[in-house]
């Protein structure tokens, strides 16, 4: 079961390169559409039907493998994060700031109406950063522990976080929201400082401000991919941040100068590569989380 489990994750997130953009997959299109309240109910749904699938496919190393494989591209984003990103990096290069920030709406609740360039280029590392542990990471993770129904609920709950941000009853999906990405965001900086010298950043920076600057952050996750690209790309992000529903004083992370595109360039990269380390991690997951299973 593991090795079929390992093979469907290698495959999916090869799908996931090879097909490319989520903006244009079903699944994860038509969840964003959804009204909060039916977001709730067909993450519910979608998580007890790949429980279901999960468990039809035990003793069946070709449909878990199958299952796991067409489940891990649909939710995966880590190639439509690197195109849009790529977006992002390119208009603030140009001076094109209103389609940077129509990309960045797509990517981050936050409210990017008027902002410049020296605050576009924070956010969208900012974005990257937790897009790529969100999007890329969590669904790994907890697609090697707990196969479907992991991979379906990880990236189901970070889609309800934010569409129920600053609404009524956020506050319970906030909650299970920390508690499904407390070891995925941990996972996700580890391997930014991994991957940090591959971009010709800081693996001693991304180390230091992941574990000196979010300490003061409010949340016990939110903040710590985050300060470990800041501190990877040698850059400072965080600070006062407006969200429709409010405005978020948040500590600064990172030491050195503002970003610029060619940061949000490099945060790219940094993300690609923190992606296919998370795709060696899961599989590694995978094949000892079976194992165990297989002694107990």
């Amino acid at each position: 079961m593991s090795a079929a489990r390992a093979i469907g994750l290698v495959l999916g997130v090869a799908a996931d390169g090879a097909i490319g953009d989520p903006r244009r997959r079903l699944p994860v299109t038509a969840f964003r559409r959804l009204p909060p309240r039916s977001g709730v109910l067909v993450a519910g749904a979608a998580v007890l039907g790949g429980a279901l699938l999960e468990r039809a496919g035990r003793g069946r190393p070709l449909v878990q493998a199958t299952a796991t494989a067409v489940t891990t591209w649909a939710v995966l984003g880590a190639a439509g994060l690197a195109l849009q990103g790529t977006e992002l990096a390119r208009d603030l290069e140009e001076c094109r700031f209103e389609p940077a920030r129509s990309t960045l709406s797509e990517l981050d609740p936050r409210v990017a109406d008027g902002l410049g360039a020296i605050a576009l280029s924070r956010a969208s590392v900012e974005t990257l950063a937790e897009n790529t542990s969100d999007a890329v990471v969590a669904p790994l993770v907890w697609g090697a522990l707990a196969g479907v129904p992991g991979l379906v609920g990880a990236r189901a709950v970070s889609l309800l976080r934010r569409a129920r941000a600053g609404r009524r009853g956020h506050w319970a999906v906030d909650r299970l929201d920390e508690l499904v990405h407390l070891v995925p965001t941990r996972v996700a900086a580890g391997l930014t400082v991994l991957a940090a010298p591959v971009v010709g950043g800081s693996a001693g920076g991304a180390w230091r401000a992941w574990r000196r600057d979010t300490i003061a952050h409010p949340s016990p996750n939110a903040g710590r991919v985050e300060a470990a690209f800041a501190g990877a790309l040698e850059i400072r992000v965080g600070g006062r941040t407006v969200y429709p529903h409010g405005v978020a004083e948040l500590p600064v992370l990172g030491v050195g100068r503002n970003p610029d595109a060619g940061h949000v360039t490099r945060a790219v990269e940094l993300s690609r590569v923190v992606g296919w380390l998370a795709g060696v991690t899961s599989v590694v997951l995978a094949v000892v989380a079976g194992l165990w299973r297989r002694s107990g």
